[in-house]
């Protein structure tokens, strides 16, 4: 696949490191950000939406999707099915708009693989008591699933090393703070300013 005007951001952490909160607070300071919204077989938590948060199928439909070759890149977390719309995903950054694309490793290795381009962008917490109490305080999950989602979170965050860059999510002003420098210093690249202000450098150098 050819490079397109936008850029693509690929964004992984394990569960609890700040991730979706980090998302969040660069879509209010940046807002011409885009978030892909991925189709998922898991149930729908409180507070989230139908296309919005995510596409909620069946794994019926996401198979189908899935053998029709819909999705750039699809994968099984904690016993569910998450996949990626590859048309969606094209025709935003053709638009010209910045993508973020919230998935794990699997995913990333997938799409790096198609989109040579995407920066990609690894979220780790301070430290390994951080995470798991992080993961107590949502009072979403069983002792038993917390148990799991640190034993998964130790093997995904071993794959940081194949991002592009690096953040620690210890103090959350920081975090968000040094997630914004990415995004900017991206958007000052030579190629993007040209295309931005295309008249202003015409009428610089006529």
């Amino acid at each position: 696949m050819t490079a397109l005007p936008g850029t693509l951001y690929i964004v992984s952490a394990p569960s609890g490191a700040g991730k979706t909160s980090l998302v969040k607070a660069l879509l209010d300071a940046l807002p011409d950000i885009r978030v892909s919204v991925s189709h998922t077989t898991r149930a729908m938590r409180p507070g989230e939406a139908d296309g919005v948060n995510y596409h909620f199928v069946d794994c019926a439909t996401f198979t189908n999707l899935l053998e029709h070759g819909d999705f750039l890149e699809h994968a099984e977390v904690f016993g569910n099915y998450y996949g990626t719309s590859q048309a969606a995903l094209e025709r935003t950054l053709a638009e010209g708009h910045d993508l973020i694309l919230e998935i794990d490793w699997q995913g990333a290795q997938q799409v790096r693989r198609k989109l040579p381009h995407a920066q990609s962008i690894f979220i780790l917490p301070p430290s390994q008591a951080a995470l798991r109490q992080r993961l107590d305080n949502r009072g979403q999950d069983s002792a038993e699933i917390i148990e799991r989602r640190m034993r998964e979170a130790v093997s995904e965050m071993s794959h940081y090393v194949e991002y592009d860059y690096l953040i620690i999510n210890d103090d959350f002003a920081s975090a968000l703070e040094d997630l914004k420098s990415i995004f900017r210093t991206r958007q000052l690249r030579l190629d993007r300013q040209q295309r931005r202000h295309d008249d202003l450098l015409v009428d610089l150098l006529g």
